[in-house]
């Protein structure tokens, strides 16, 4: 097969765009445990890692060579309990309802976003092959 890298973008948006569904069911699952005692928010981290990941490759290569760089199969989101030394209420909860509606609304706004640049990068691939 040809070694291109015509798909490095599409791999790491593809990533981001699991990252964001993933996060989706996290916010999900705070916003339906707003009533139980105890219960400790949960998120996932992806950003930190791609931006980790973005920076093991030399400063002095383009976004594109970086892009290359990726090891893809070792960019995972790590999901995680939030403030869990943290609470709001006396019954040990640390969800905010108003904070996981905003940040639901903003991770999904984020995963359309996603979506349209995989989408635009398809684009771009066929009209390369016209």
């Amino acid at each position: 097969m040809i070694n291109t890298h015509a798909f490095d973008y599409i791999s790491v948006l593809d990533k981001a765009a699991d990252a964001a569904w993933l996060r989706n069911d996290a916010i999900a699952n705070n916003i339906a445990n707003v009533d139980t005692p105890g219960y400790k928010r949960q998120d996932v981290a992806f950003e930190s890692e791609l931006k980790k990941a973005i920076g093991r490759s030399s400063s002095t290569s383009n976004m594109d060579q970086r892009v290359a760089a990726i090891r893809t199969a070792q960019l995972k989101p790590v999901a995680y309990t939030d403030l869990s030394g943290y609470s709001y209420r006396l019954d040990g909860n640390n969800v905010d309802i108003d904070t996981e509606n905003v940040m639901l609304a903003e991770n999904q706004i984020k995963y359309q976003g996603l979506m349209n640049s995989i989408s635009e990068e398809f684009n771009n691939l066929q009209r390369v092959m016209r």
